[in-house]
């Protein structure tokens, strides 16, 4: 594969550096040196970090970081942290914050649980066929307030330590013992607020907090329980990579709470390193663990495309190219996929590697038409994939289509299908994320997964005909309810 930096959001490294801290885990001097390197390179001439390498700066971003340089080893009075202070205290401090923010500064135990808004376990427990069930919400999302809510529920907190007592002090205006946590829960301030919370969210989150002290024991033991299994299930399914940077880092700190000294922590460790990237800049945490699949996928199509692809010095790229297709592709389904409210994967192509795992649709998509692209060629010791395994892409790929039974109408999502209606933005905690709550169909996606199933026509065009035929149709149309007036597509993901 061609490996490639995958970086740019700056809340990432902060969310691994906690962890390492709370967990008591100790990154290499090497890294924590190039670490350092990379927070100062990225600080904006304000003294603050943006929510992404190229944002104005935000309480999130210069929160995070602040706290990360000086878990690293950075002094409190580097010219550094000094900027980054200034930014801060003269907004109103870290309190003035996103909740994402809140919940690693109270992970850390420099934040009160009691400031943030709820987010109770056992909304998990809660029977799937109400719509507000989390397993409906998209797949990044529920995956990061899984772990979210589980260590909400056991108010995990970094015992005091003397870092942890001197950034207490730091990160605010007033002292840390008169701070009004509870007046804190929605305090955000316009450099983050990116999504308002709806007035019934407010209220919802209000009643939550006044009921969770009535919660029953057992209740909340039963929720804990479930939200484990769910975690544990999360980690085996992708070898302990899991679905993204900020579960992976999560995820972690929840095994290390159920057992500091468990195989379930101690197989966390290795699989840090796939997240981190050393580049000009420093080294910084990936959005992912990689996209050696996409980008792969994608260099075999434009060298075939060339006309290249048979030339002497080029073939064995694309041998090799495939070789990696090859080994990458799924070829199981995870365990129980409607219990852990998972979609099926047998077949897929991943955005990075097998280990990952997680099935996605244009991933897939481009993953077949590289395959084909490649073999079509028949070059020299490259061997054709057997027909049954692109049957089963073919497979995941009209799955993914959302029909009227997945809100939709013929469009393709990301990773699953729509599994509820748009409403449910209007339960969106995030405030600095937009559209996070549902998976949605995009019209990237939806191109990719009609070219593949086109391409896979042509070479078996005598497999599932008519419903791939009518599945090209109705993404045709979707495509072309989406067109603007001016003419243009509106690109969402960045494939366009």
């Amino acid at each position: 594969h061609w490996p490639g930096d995958y970086g740019g959001p700056m809340f990432l490294l902060p969310g691994l550096v906690i962890a390492c801290y709370v967990t008591e885990t100790e990154l290499p001097a090497e890294h924590r040196a190039e670490m350092l390197r990379y927070l100062r390179n990225h600080q904006n001439e304000d003294g603050g970090t943006g929510l992404h390498i190229e944002g104005h700066s935000t309480m999130f971003g210069t929160s995070l970081n602040y706290v990360a340089a000086r878990l690293l080893g950075m002094a409190a009075d580097d010219p550094h942290c000094l900027r980054a202070r200034a930014f801060m205290h003269g907004r109103g401090g870290a309190v003035n914050n996103t909740s994402w923010a809140k919940f690693w500064l109270a992970l850390l135990g420099v934040y009160e649980w009691r400031g943030i808004n709820p987010l109770p376990p056992e909304m998990w427990i809660l029977p799937y066929w109400l719509i507000v069930h989390p397993g409906r919400f998209w797949c990044h999302c529920r995956m990061v307030y899984l772990p979210m809510s589980y260590l909400y529920g056991k108010r995990a907190a970094c015992p005091p330590t003397p870092l942890t007592e001197a950034l207490r002090k730091e990160l605010y205006v007033e002292p840390y013992s008169e701070i009004a946590w509870e007046e804190q829960r929605n305090n955000c301030g316009p450099a983050d607020m990116y999504v308002q919370h709806h007035p019934l969210q407010d209220l919802l989150w209000k009643v939550v907090a006044a009921a969770e002290p009535w919660i029953p024991a057992w209740l909340r033991r039963r929720a804990l329980s479930w939200c484990a299994d769910m975690i544990l299930h999360e980690d085996g399914s992708t070898r302990h990579v899991d679905i993204g940077p900020v579960n992976k880092a999560i995820n972690m700190v929840c095994c290390w709470y159920d057992d500091p000294h468990g195989e379930a922590f101690k197989a966390h460790l290795p699989r840090i390193f796939d997240y981190l990237w050393l580049a000009e800049d420093g080294m910084k945490m990936q959005g992912y663990n990689g996209s050696q699949a996409w980008d792969t996928a994608f260099a075999v199509q434009a060298i075939a495309a060339s006309g290249l692809g048979e030339e002497a010095e080029v073939s064995p790229i694309l041998r090799k190219a495939h070789e990696y297709l090859d080994a990458s592709q799924v070829r199981e389904d995870c365990p129980e996929v409607e219990r852990y409210y998972r979609h099926i994967s047998n077949g897929a192509w991943p955005f990075s590697t097998q280990d990952h795992g997680w099935p996605i649709s244009d991933c897939s998509s481009e993953g077949l038409k590289g395959v084909i692209a490649v073999e079509a060629l028949g070059l020299p010791g490259v061997a054709a994939l057997e027909p049954e395994r692109l049957f089963d892409c073919v497979n995941v790929i009209l799955s993914y289509q959302n029909t009227a039974e997945h809100w939709g109408t013929g469009g393709w999502a990301t990773y699953e299908n729509t599994r509820g209606p748009a409403a449910l933005e209007l339960l969106n905690p995030s405030e600095c994320f937009g559209d996070i709550v549902i998976d949605y169909s995009y019209c990237e996606l939806t191109c990719a997964c009609i070219t593949a199933l086109s391409h896979f026509h042509r070479r078996h065009p005598g497999h599932r005909t008519a419903e791939i035929s009518t599945a090209i149709k109705l993404g045709a149309q979707w495509i072309r309810d989406k067109q603007r007036p001016d003419g243009s597509w509106y690109g969402s993901r960045g494939g366009c």
